[in-house]
């Protein structure tokens, strides 16, 4: 490669990262119908624990989102009532901790949050002797299983989706590029089992070392493996802010193209939206929640709050949806897994969502390309399970 090439790429670049590299210590050896008995016929108490407490304005801001949002949701729930209280964690695993067990010392049935992997599962561990079920807002399903369950989008869900549907459209040999990180272990991980369970070859995978140096100097690896292998399916774990754009730039220019390699990722290429400008990535895939929910959502919280909420907001409005639903059935166990985990599933802000018995989730997910700087809808999200696109 050229030096032309690269002066244009930042030596410095962020990467999010979906999971922590820490070995969680998890409240997995639960075993039974977890969760506590409720009266129906009177309020139910419910915590919801959000990283507030920081001092750092944007993770106060979210942590408003979170709450404004599970408000909102408290507020729309029928045949049913909750007793909604919020703890700040402050966004740490030992404040989360300590919260968690206020809030079931509070009187708390269950408990929605924290977002962050190590708050969550601390607060699970916190109170598994209590028999007391997590909801957590972490996508990180590593902490799953036990009492507790993740809200977020996945990894494997939308490694899932798009596979699937890449092998609907004919691509069947697929790889895998990501970060050589905690991170992007998960998702190549989530991209082997989503080929193997859509009758797709799984073709291998390129890591890069965590830097702008280390996606350059793996491009050529890239393209060797796809060349190699007749790989027409690559799925990219990195966004915006972290490796996408170099990737979408020197691909392309060294021959690994959209239109003879289907470009897929496992985040949201709409966020921020200039993104959707980048040439590279013109006609490739990526998820997106159920698009008529999401604006009816934002549309609402908008008109109630007085500002746009935050991506994740709509995570905590279903956690509190999902509880006030089955709380509405009237039943004393409504809160115990075997009714968290009901094969139906839930309707919530992002879309249908069910919880497994391992703690992950399922989520309903559309398929968008990007075309001339949008992102078109060309598979909607599925309405209810069992059909297409789950």
């Amino acid at each position: 490669m050229s030096a032309s090439k690269t002066t244009n790429i930042s030596k410095t670049i962020r990467f999010g990262l979906l999971a922590c590299a820490a070995t969680f210590l998890t409240a997995c050896i639960e075993t039974g119908n977890v969760g506590q008995s409720v009266n129906p016929n009177k309020k139910v108490k419910v915590a919801l624990l959000v990283p507030s407490g920081t001092g750092n304005a944007q993770q106060e801001a979210l942590a408003t989102s979170l709450t404004n949002a599970a408000k909102l949701a408290a507020s729309d729930i029928k045949g049913a009532e909750i007793d909604l209280k919020v703890y700040a964690t402050g966004g740490s695993a030992s404040q989360a901790s300590v919260v968690a067990k206020q809030a079931v010392s509070d009187g708390a049935k269950i408990i929605v949050g924290p977002l962050f992997a190590q708050a969550a599962n601390a607060a699970g561990v916190a109170v598994s002797g209590q028999n007391v079920n997590v909801l957590s807002l972490s996508n990180n399903t590593q902490i799953a299983g036990g009492n507790v369950f993740v809200l977020g989008s996945t990894f494997e869900n939308k490694a899932n989706r798009l596979v699937r549907y890449a092998v609907s459209k004919g691509k069947r040999n697929v790889a895998g590029i990501a970060a050589k990180n905690a991170a992007g272990e998960v998702a190549l991980e989530a991209v082997r089992k989503a080929a193997a369970g859509a009758g797709a070859n799984y073709t291998g995978s390129t890591a890069y070392d965590f830097s702008s140096d280390g996606v350059v100097a793996a491009i050529p690896a890239i393209k060797s493996q796809v060349q190699s292998t007749g790989t027409n399916g690559l799925v990219f774990s990195s966004d915006s802010a972290g490796a996408l754009p170099i990737l979408a730039q020197l691909l392309p220019e060294n021959g690994v193209t959209s239109s003879n390699v289907q470009f897929m990722g496992l985040t949201r290429w709409d966020i921020p939206a200039s993104t959707l400008a980048i040439p590279g990535l013109q006609g490739g895939w990526f998820t997106l929640p159920d698009t008529g929910s999401i604006s009816a959502f934002n549309s609402r919280y908008t008109s109630n709050y007085g500002t746009k909420p935050h991506p994740l907001a709509g995570f905590a409005y279903d956690g509190i949806a999902a509880v006030g639903a089955l709380l509405a059935t009237g039943s004393s166990d409504a809160l115990t897994r075997s009714k968290l985990t009901r094969s139906g599933g839930f309707a919530g802000v992002n879309g249908v969502f069910r919880l497994m018995p391992d703690g992950t989730n399922q989520r309903g997910l559309a398929i968008a390309e990007v075309r001339e700087g949008k992102a078109v809808v060309i598979d909607p999200a599925p309405r209810g399970f069992g059909g297409a696109g789950l």
